[in-house]
């Protein structure tokens, strides 16, 4: 049995951190230096949901351009990393015998909450790379099972990614940046607290608890992947904390390391 992978979490940001990198894609870029090379990524985001658990299991993912009036160089960028089927129907296994009704999907592509982050974790492209949907109702409690349930993945090789975003206020980042960074500094202190103390009761009650949780999350699904890196970790101790800072006056792009991740990155 090879050693096992930590899990992750990423704030993958707007479209634009794939050609914007600020401070965290070249802190993701050494992060992916840092890492045990994986068998394969598998990548839970909140722009897949679906009723139950699928998971992507073609031999070779298309890139999706999900978004909407950006610049036009965003949707010229393809990231042509490989699936991996066995592993796949591997992670289908693993969450059946878990209870959840999942199933195998051969069509689905890579959203821009799998590829974005990836262009700066795995920039060649060169480790494959496959998708697990976002079961649509959830709740903290929900989410962290999930991760439990792709846990034992990460001693077969599989490096698995919550992508979502650590403050995701759609409102604030239409209407303009304002003066919205002292909410999200305390949000994200909050949060990046909890992850520190290893204190998983904590972390599953941010959206209760934490301040300003419903300005930094009107809806959770950019939340609950967090909880499902954290789920995965089977402890979150040691954890990492790779600074993103703020950007757009309103996004939280700190990224977290549940587990061994070699030498420090952040």
């Amino acid at each position: 049995m090879m050693a096992r992978l930590p899990s992750l979490f990423v704030s993958h940001g707007a479209p634009t951190f794939a050609i914007d990198p600020g401070r965290a894609g070249p802190r993701l870029a050494a992060l992916g230096r840092a890492l045990p090379r994986p068998q394969a990524v598998l990548v839970v985001s909140p722009h897949w949901m679906t009723p139950t658990p699928r998971v992507g299991s073609t031999a070779q993912p298309a890139t999706i351009h999900d978004f909407g009036g950006f610049d036009p160089a965003l949707y010229r960028i393809g990231y042509p990393a490989s699936g991996h089927p066995r592993l796949a129907q591997r992670t289908v296994e693993r969450l059946q015998q878990a209870g959840w009704t999942a199933q195998a999907d051969e069509r689905r592509g890579l959203d821009h909450g799998a590829w974005v982050p990836l262009l700066h974790l795995y920039p060649d492209a060169d480790v494959p790379v496959f998708q697990v949907s976002l079961p649509s109702r959830l709740d903290a409690g929900r989410a962290w099972a999930l991760g439990e349930a792709l846990a034992p993945l990460a001693d077969e090789g599989v490096l698995v990614v919550g992508s979502g975003s650590l403050t995701h206020n759609l409102e604030e980042f239409r209407i303009g940046h304002g003066d919205n960074e002292a909410y999200v500094a305390a949000f994200a202190a909050w949060v990046r607290e909890a992850v520190e103390q290893g204190d998983s009761a904590r972390l599953r009650r941010t959206l209760d608890d934490a301040p300003h949780a419903r300005r930094a999350h009107p809806t959770p699904e950019h939340f609950w992947p967090l909880l499902v890196a954290a789920g995965a970790a089977g402890a979150m101790r040691p954890a990492q904390v790779i600074e993103g800072g703020i950007v757009h006056g309103m996004l939280a792009m700190d990224s977290y390391v549940f587990g061994v991740a070699g030498e420090s990155v952040g």
